[in-house]
């Protein structure tokens, strides 16, 4: 179910009215009858994976709290194989297969590479014979059924396993409460990565009826599906135009569909936050914040403080840190960055682009680090680089003109990997830049969109940076402002949305 369709808003209505209709108990079986509704909707026989994740990570985590010594170690392990292993399969096995495949034919192994091929691809189609799959014949259409959200619960609750081994969390018993925290509606196919410590314990509590929840969340709803709805897929009538086939198009062209790539893909992901943050909100609910004025930035490292939090810390408190972090030393902790942004771009989807661009950004990570020690050397003082850090805003007092250059160089950083992010194929990717590089000042923007369009676009653009430099929020305290603003908001979205059920770009992850 898309959160900008009709549907959505019917479920929403509904489910809520009810929702401050009912008591705990009803809430609670509400909430988890409503997520299974909402995901089924997506793609019904899928939710039997969500089932047995949930199964298997329930009693895994009962087990390690009751567990001792080796033990508790090995159960650990065995739930994050059985996460990662359904993972793996779904995301990753056509992925894997066919580079392995390539490996054996450049070794002149061509037998054993159509071997490994075609078992992988058997096993593949067999599998998901039982989901109810049988028109699907090769790993090519792999895509097409990647179960929705698959990447976001998965990491979800593997959060809550390792949160228990570590002893931050209690087993949650309530089978029900459990399964309500991995499938809870609003966060379920695209985020925030939860932590069971931020959201387990709400599900137990009853939240009254609050006005002043009620009218932000409403209004962070309405805010998220205008920048969905009015910018970001505005924006993708030219980033689709121009990616989809990039050699028939100028460096221009290219420049200005990269360029409205990375405000669409901040607009839609963010959008998706705010309605998912909004709708829990009304609730009661308090959901972690995924996102915190990124294109601002004064560094890389301050973007990845601030783009796709969740995600974010997530590497950072189960990945860096536990492969040692800054403490084994220079080299270890250069390899250690490395490691957690290629896992990252892989996280994102079984394409060498996601692996390129995260690798991109793992070196924009390397170079800070070495940068700020060669300024040590040299007597200046410069702020610690982490890998993540509090995303609170850690700016220093610089003079405005270092700001605006430090803000639009690392905005042209970030821009140029979000050519392999959204391209289709690294041939697709080195075109792209290659256009980019050796574009003519005579050159004209090839475009579907007319020229009002495309300055209305730009204006929309201008407006949310302004919004986000100058820190606006939408004021709800008076309700007689509310009521207007948000008629204003609504009414503005349907009047220069573009509604042609485009799906959220992260549900594909």
């Amino acid at each position: 179910m898309l959160f900008n369709s009709l549907q959505f808003l019917l479920f929403f209505i509904v489910v809520t009215l009810t929702y401050f209709g009912l008591r705990w108990r009803g809430r609670w079986v509400l909430l988890l009858v409503a997520s299974c509704y909402f995901y089924m909707v997506l793609k019904p026989e899928y939710i039997l994976i969500l089932f047995l994740t949930i199964v298997i990570d329930y009693i895994a985590g009962i087990w390690i709290e009751k567990s001792a010594g080796p033990a508790r170690r090995w159960l650990l392990i065995l739930s994050l194989i059985s996460n990662l292993g359904i993972l793996a399969f779904f995301k990753y096995l056509g992925f894997f297969t066919e580079n392995v495949s390539w490996l054996f034919s450049q070794l002149n192994m061509p037998a054993v590479a159509d071997q490994m091929f075609s078992l992988g691809n058997r096993l593949f189609v067999k599998v998901l014979h039982v989901f109810g799959e049988s028109g699907v014949a090769s790993f090519k259409d792999n895509k097409s059924i990647l179960p929705v959200g698959l990447s976001f619960h998965t990491f979800q609750a593997m959060s809550y396993t390792i949160e228990v081994y570590r002893g931050n969390q209690k087993a949650e018993r309530h089978f029900g409460i459990y399964a309500l925290y991995v499938m809870f509606y609003p966060q379920l196919v695209a985020g925030p990565i939860e932590r069971p410590q931020n959201v387990l314990w709400q599900f137990h509590k009853t939240f009254p009826y609050d006005a002043e929840q009620v009218k932000a969340g409403l209004m962070q709803m309405a805010f998220g599906l205008f920048k969905k709805l009015v910018i970001a897929d505005r924006l993708a009538l030219l980033v689709d135009y121009a990616y989809h086939d990039p050699g028939q198009h100028n460096g221009l062209t290219l420049l200005a569909a990269t360029f409205f790539y990375t405000i669409q893909i901040y607009c839609d992901f963010s959008g998706y936050s705010d309605i998912a943050i909004g709708a829990a909100r009304v609730m009661g609910f308090s959901l972690m914040e995924n996102f915190r004025t990124p294109y601002i930035a004064q560094s890389v490292s301050e973007f990845w403080r601030r783009w796709h939090i969740s995600l974010s810390t997530w590497f950072r408190d189960y990945l860096y840190i536990p492969l040692g972090g800054n403490r084994k030393g220079e080299v270890r902790q250069y390899a250690n960055m490395m490691v957690v942004f290629l896992a990252s771009g892989l996280w994102h989807g079984p394409n060498w682009t996601y692996v390129i661009w995260g690798g991109l950004n793992g070196f924009y990570q390397i170079l800070a680090v070495l940068r700020d020690k060669l300024l040590a050397r040299m007597g200046f003082t410069a702020a610690p680089v982490e890998l993540i850090n509090s995303p609170a805003d850690d700016r220093t007092r610089k003079s405005p003109m270092r700001v605006v250059a430090n803000v639009l160089f690392t905005f042209v950083l970030i821009m140029l990997t979000w050519v392999f992010f959204r391209a289709r194929t690294v041939h697709d990717a080195f075109l792209i830049l290659g256009r980019i590089a050796t574009l003519s000042p005579f050159e004209r923007i090839d475009s579907p969109l007319n020229t009002v369009e495309m300055w209305f676009s730009l204006l929309l653009i201008a407006f949310l940076l302004l919004k986000e430099y100058f820190y606006l929020i939408i004021p709800t305290g008076n309700t007689a402002r509310f009521a207007v603003l948000f008629v204003v908001i609504t009414f503005v979205t349907y009047l220069f949305g573009v509604f042609s059920s485009n799906q959220f770009i992260y549900f594909q992850f």
